[in-house]
């Protein structure tokens, strides 16, 4: 199975646009037939003056056109990041909203669900996919406008929590997968999210979650900590302007530029490959389910 994943995408812009055309022409020149997209949040930028809804234009443009279903088959599962809380009033609310339309491709139960990819009988990959706005994360006072910024409440935070620790527990897959858009780890210009190291790391060691993915920061890296179970994908070059690392993490890629990642499935390996807007295959990595990665 191939899926596709870029985050911190939704500007509309040149860039993104850029990145989904060299997405597509990867689908086309391999002959792939995807599974599916993972959109890891920041799915829209900027206010939307003529009111962000169901019905935004947006939607239309800058997605099913742009991540057109003849070249992407399969759904698109997305994930909430800070700008899909913070720059339209209730964007998360929309977002979950569209994804109860008939027919659409965007995929967004809930602020966290789980979904299972392979035979139905037997899959071979658990998604869990989880909104990192926690308050401590995306709320507080925004330090420009002098408000205060949307996040999760105290509440979802606990709820979700519960849930997450809830599906460790029950029966998965071979593999296991973590989607969010905050990174836990990060040599980008955010760096680590330490509210999520503390909540969710120890989660993540003990049910040996094989891989975490997210965006936020706006570049591409791969990075494998010390001692640690689960390796750290961060794919957000979809379209935002990149942004220099400035981390100290030694780590096996960082790259501040715009692109995609490819994931590929199959019974034995997770093979992750970080592509450039240009086309340029940067670094791959394969990870085993005994927590094992080669590099490509």
């Amino acid at each position: 199975m191939h899926l596709l994943m870029i985050g911190d995408f939704g500007t509309g812009a040149a860039d993104q646009q850029k990145v989904a055309a060299a997405m597509k022409k990867f689908v086309i020149d391999k002959g792939i037939q995807t599974s599916g997209l993972l959109l890891l949040g920041d799915n829209f930028y900027s206010l939307d003056k003529s009111g962000f809804s169901t019905d935004s234009p947006r939607w239309k443009a800058g997605i099913e056109e742009m991540y057109p279903a003849e070249v992407f088959s399969g759904p698109m599962w997305a994930v909430l990041g800070n700008h899909d809380y913070h720059d339209n009033p209730g964007g998360e609310k929309v977002q979950l909203a569209y994804a109860a339309k008939p027919g659409v491709r965007w995929k967004m139960p809930s602020k966290w669900y789980r979904f299972d990819l392979g035979p139905a009988d037997k899959p071979l990959v658990t998604f869990i996919c989880l909104d990192t706005n926690l308050p401590a994360v995306s709320g507080g006072v925004d330090k420009k406008k002098k408000t205060m910024r949307s996040s999760m409440t105290a509440a979802e935070e606990q709820e979700q929590l519960a849930w997450l620790k809830a599906e460790l527990a029950t029966s998965r897959a071979p593999f296991t997968i973590v989607v969010g858009h905050h990174p836990l780890y990060s040599n980008g210009s955010h760096g680590d999210t330490k509210a999520l190291l503390e909540q969710w790391e120890p989660l993540f060691e003990e049910h040996k979650v094989h891989a975490y993915l997210c965006g936020h920061d706006h570049d591409l890296q791969h990075l494998e900590m010390k001692g640690r179970f689960t390796t750290h994908l961060l794919s957000g070059g979809g379209g935002a302007s990149t942004r220099k690392l400035s981390g100290t993490h030694k780590v096996p890629f960082g790259k501040d530029v715009h692109g995609f990642t490819h994931l590929q499935i199959t019974a034995d390996a997770l093979t992750f490959t970080h592509h450039s807007a240009d086309g340029t295959v940067l670094h791959s990595v394969t990870k085993k389910q005994d927590g094992s990665f080669d590099l490509g």
